[in-house]
């Protein structure tokens, strides 16, 4: 179902909302969901968000809708005042960021983004991965905020929350029209994607990177196939992530390769090897980033490792609770992306030495901003030379 950006009207509204609390009576929201009807979805359940009203399945009068076979995706136009996102965060290389879509159809399970949706009055567990929100006029609202007088170009991160090359972008392209934009006011951008239609925007970003305006990072979490499947079911596999990292590099686009997340006792094994794997494959930078569990997301984990890896649940939690002060996660800045103790360290301390026997860097070059412009426009005075 989709709305488009001129329906705001109420009727057309409402009637959209209640389709989507019919259809989240009919996948009992507050319960384990079959694994027959949630076949390539990564959570497990569908709890209600924190923000919302306790929900379950309730026969509200129109009898309760037969179950299908598996869980359809559905996507909800939405007008956009803003795009840019700024931040403060220590932890971060950015201070702004551009999400395209809300929601992300790729399912990882241990997506720290998870709990923002959250916020729309949807659940953080198949919601998150099943009712995407789209902004189809990004890319005009983005170009308004950089003709602003007061704007000053810093680097741009495309991607940060939720992925801009999941798969609702083949139809919708926002991704792209946003890099058309950017393209445009030569304004530096860096792209974060687990997903392999990245290369479709390469007559884009080649002539970007050879101006020095764009980096992408792509995010590696394991070599094994099945256990990506499984924990992040839509997104690329992992030798399509690597081939699009081979395509990117060979045309001229600089790319770091992210082990993100690491997962302790599952993946945290794999870290030389994918490293080894990217640069064979052509990335010159490297990042990792240990494994999230803010909010709603650790019980989805949890589940998530019950049904999966059983025989490893224990050891993965008692690890992250040694990372973590014995907490499932510690939002404290300087602490959430890695951890601390003993074990955090050896990863560190692991990733560091492959990088620089691999030749990867883990800084790199700012990305230029001086080139930035903003193109001339309809009523723009003229200048005479």
């Amino acid at each position: 179902m989709k709305i488009s950006q001129e329906d705001h009207q109420s009727y057309a509204y409402v009637l959209y909302l209640f389709s989507f609390l019919r259809q989240g009576a009919a996948m009992d929201i507050n319960m384990t969901i079959a694994p027959e009807r949630r076949k390539a979805r990564g959570a497990g359940s569908n709890a209600a968000g924190r923000y919302d009203l306790a929900r379950g399945r309730v026969d509200d009068g129109w009898g309760i809708l037969p179950e299908e076979a598996q869980i359809r995706t559905e996507l909800r136009l939405e007008t956009a005042r803003s795009v840019i996102t700024y931040n403060r965060s220590p932890d971060l290389p950015f201070d702004r960021s551009i999400n395209p879509y809300r929601g992300c159809e790729h399912g990882c399970v241990y997506c720290f983004a998870r709990p923002t949706h959250a916020y729309l009055g949807l659940s953080p567990g198949l919601d998150f991965e099943t009712r995407l929100v789209a902004r189809p006029n990004a890319a005009e609202v983005l170009r308004k905020e950089m003709s602003a007088a007061k704007y000053r170009p810093q680097t741009i991160a495309l991607g940060t929350n939720t992925d801009p090359y999941q798969p609702v972008e083949r139809d919708q392209q926002i991704s792209r029209s946003c890099l058309e934009v950017l393209a445009e006011f030569n304004h530096p951008v860096a792209i974060v994607t687990k997903g392999a239609m990245v290369e479709r925007d390469l007559d884009i970003l080649v002539p970007m990177a050879a101006r020095g305006l764009v980096r992408v990072g792509i995010s590696l979490t394991t070599l094994d196939a099945d256990l990506s499947r499984r924990m992040e079911p839509r997104a690329a596999a992992p030798a399509r992530r690597l081939a699009a990292i081979r395509r990117l590099t060979e045309a001229g686009v600089p790319v770091r390769v992210m082990v993100s997340p690491v997962v302790p006792g599952l993946t945290d094994h794999e870290v030389e090897a994918l490293l080894a794997a990217g640069a064979e494959a052509g990335a010159d930078a490297a990042s990792w980033i240990m494994l999230r569990l803010p909010r709603e997301v650790s019980p989805l984990w949890q589940e998530w490792l019950d049904e999966h890896e059983p025989g490893r649940a224990d050891k993965v939690m008692a690890r992250l609770r040694e990372m973590h002060g014995g907490r499932d996660y510690d939002p404290r800045w300087g602490h959430r992306m890695r951890g601390e103790g003993r074990y955090a360290e050896m990863v560190a301390q692991r990733f560091k030495a492959a990088c620089k026997r691999l030749g990867l860097q883990e800084k790199t070059e700012p990305l230029r901003c001086d080139l930035f412009a903003r193109p001339a426009q309809a009523g723009d005075q003229l200048t005479l030379f």
